[in-house]
């Protein structure tokens, strides 16, 4: 057994040392806590816009990387669409998470660009299929852009089998355009239609940041047209958070803001609730953008 004397640092090396443990354990622990507590039917859905890496403080990648692990860890996810995240940013995060593996092709190609990175609960999903598109006139060709965006937009999504609940279900991830609304609207209209041309009666999930306000923007309304999604926000039985921007620009709560990033659900889905999480430390945001976070029964109504 190693101990503090067996290589005899000082003792505030040892106090640190004591208190990383005990973090690290009551992380794990938490995190444990959470699922345990969590109905064997109901999934732990999150969106996350994590701000891609960046080496500048005060908002730099290593200064606000533990603080991502501490809030992901924390609300523990099932599945987590996340947006931005640059190769060896996501490489880092996959480390410090573990429990989870990953699905996603970066938006220029391969490694390169941001990715729609998809995280899953090894334990919990199984993942049947999945594949990309390009949210443009071309959607098979990597990186095409056509609606006039300086930066190519995407999808990944994902066919999940549920191995507690042996439910299947699809899970689309996505970034709409930050700037040209046209782009946004036709983004949303090939994404209802990608779904719809799936003709399935297995549950939807789309989880993004889509750059455009919850309730009035063109493209939510393309979306959530005759029911075609429902948001979870508002069909939730519970929310927490409401009010809030989902988008805080590393600065503040906004209390009378805009949901930008959205869970959105179709089919065969009960959304028992929903919160925006502002978690900060010390006056440090993890990102610009706060977790969405839906928890949900899948085929509850069968």
């Amino acid at each position: 057994m190693l101990t503090c004397t067996s290589f005899q640092p000082s003792k505030n090396r040892c106090l640190a040392l004591a208190l990383a443990i005990g973090v690290f354990a009551f992380e794990a622990f938490h995190s444990h806590a959470q699922q345990a507590a969590k109905p064997s039917d109901t999934l732990c859905v999150v969106t996350y816009n994590l701000r891609y890496a960046s080496a500048t403080p005060p908002n730099d990648w290593p200064t606000r990387r533990p603080l991502v692990r501490e809030v992901i860890q924390t609300v523990s996810p099932d599945v987590m669409g996340t947006q931005e995240g640059l190769f060896e940013q996501l490489k880092d995060l996959k480390s410090d998470l573990p429990d989870y593996d990953t699905i996603g092709l970066g938006r220029d190609g391969g490694s390169r660009g941001e990715f729609m990175m998809v995280f899953y609960r090894k334990a919990r999903l199984e993942p049947l299929a999945f594949d990309h598109f390009w949210l443009s006139d071309t959607p098979e060709i990597i990186g095409s852009k056509t609606w006039g965006p300086s930066l190519a937009r995407m999808v990944t999504w994902i066919k999940f089998r549920d191995r507690q609940t042996k439910q299947e279900f699809y899970f689309f991830n996505t970034h709409f355009d930050h700037q040209i609304q046209p782009a946004r609207e036709k983004s949303a209209e090939l994404v209802r239609k990608r779904v719809a041309e799936l003709d399935t009666k297995l549950p939807v999930l789309l989880v993004g940041d889509f750059n455009a306000a919850a309730g009035t923007n063109q493209a939510y309304k393309i979306l959530t047209e005759g029911d075609f999604f429902k948001d979870t926000w508002h069909t939730a039985r519970a929310r927490i958070g409401e009010g809030i921007a989902t988008f805080n620009s590393f600065k503040a709560l906004q209390k009378s803001g805009v949901r930008i990033d959205w869970i959105l659900s179709r089919g065969d889905v009960i959304a028992d609730k929903t919160e925006i999480v502002t978690f900060s430390r010390d006056g440090q945001f993890p990102s610009d953008h706060f977790p969405v976070v839906a928890w949900v029964r899948l085929g509850a109504g069968n």
